[in-house]
C-alpha cells in the first residue's frame, strides 16, 4: 500500500479510469458527480506499485492487514446511494486506503474517516497520497468504528465499509436529522451482506431501504495494534 516512488498519474492511467468510468456508467452507476469524481481520483496511488497496470480493473485488491481496497463499483454505488451534497460532513467508518474519503472529499464533503488498524491509520497519516489536495478536507481517526466520532456529530451522512452484523445504534445517534446512513448489514462468514440505507427523518424516525448483496471485510470492534 502507498508505495508508489513516483505518484504520476500518466495519460495511460488516465485512459484506463476513463474505460472505468464508461464501465460503471454501463453497470448502472448514474449520478454524474459521483463519476466525475470517481474519474479525478487517481485509484493507483493508493496501491502497491505491483498492481499499477490492473489499478483500474473493476475489483477489489489486498492492501496491508488483511483489507481490502472495495472494487470501484461498490464505491460508486454505495457512494450514489448516499446522495453527497457539497459542504456536508460525513463520517467513514473504515479508512482503509483512503480511496473512498477521498472520493468524498472531492464531490466537497469534509470526511472525518475512522480506521480502527493502526498499522493502517499511521500511513495514512503519514503517506495519504493526496494530503496535499485535500488538506484538512479528510481528517483521520483511529478509533472503534462501533464507537464512531460522538465529540464531533452530528453528521449529515454516514458510510460504514465493512460488513455490520448488526445495526450500529452508535452511529445513528450521530447522524443529523434528514442525515442518511450507509451501510453492509450482516454477519461476516454467514452470507452476503444487505446493502441498506439509514434514513433519520426530522423527527428522528428511521427508515431502512435495501439495495442487494455484497461482499465485505467484517466490521469488529477494539482498536488492533495499541
Amino acid at each position: 500500500m502507498l508505495k508508489n516512488n513516483k505518484l504520476e498519474d500518466t495519460y495511460r492511467h488516465q485512459g484506463m479510469r476513463r474505460q472505468l468510468i464508461r464501465e460503471l456508467e454501463e453497470k448502472g452507476i448514474a449520478d454524474k458527480a459521483v463519476l466525475e469524481a470517481m474519474g479525478r481520483i487517481p485509484r493507483h496511488f493508493f496501491l502497491d506499485d505491483a498492481f499499477d497496470k490492473i489499478a483500474y480493473e473493476d475489483r477489489a485488491f489486498p492492501i496491508d492487514d488483511g483489507q481490502t481496497i472495495s472494487q470501484p463499483y461498490t464505491v460508486a454505488f454505495m457512494t450514489e446511494l448516499l446522495k453527497v451534497k457539497p459542504g456536508q460532513r460525513i463520517l467513514e467508518i473504515g479508512s482503509g486506503s483512503g480511496y473512498q474519503a477521498s472520493v468524498l472529499a472531492e464531490m466537497g464533503a469534509q470526511v472525518y474517516s475512522t480506521e480502527r488498524i493502526e498499522k493502517l491509520y499511521v500511513k495514512l497519516v503519514k503517506e495519504f497520497p493526496l494530503k496535499s489536495r485535500f488538506g484538512d478536507k479528510i481528517r483521520f481517526i483511529l478509533k472503534d468504528g462501533f464507537i464512531g466520532a460522538p465529540g464531533l456529530a452530528p453528521f449529515d451522512r454516514i458510510i460504514v465499509t465493512a460488513g455490520a452484523p448488526h445495526m450500529p445504534e452508535n452511529l445513528i445517534t450521530q447522524l443529523s436529522p434528514g442525515g442518511i446512513m450507509v451501510l453492509p448489514l450482516g454477519q461476516v462468514g454467514e452470507g452476503p451482506q444487505i446493502m441498506t440505507r439509514v434514513t433519520k427523518s426530522k423527527d428522528g424516525t428511521i427508515s431502512t431501504e435495501q439495495f442487494g448483496e455484497f461482499l465485505f471485510v467484517p466490521m469488529l470492534s477494539g482498536v488492533k495494534g495499541k
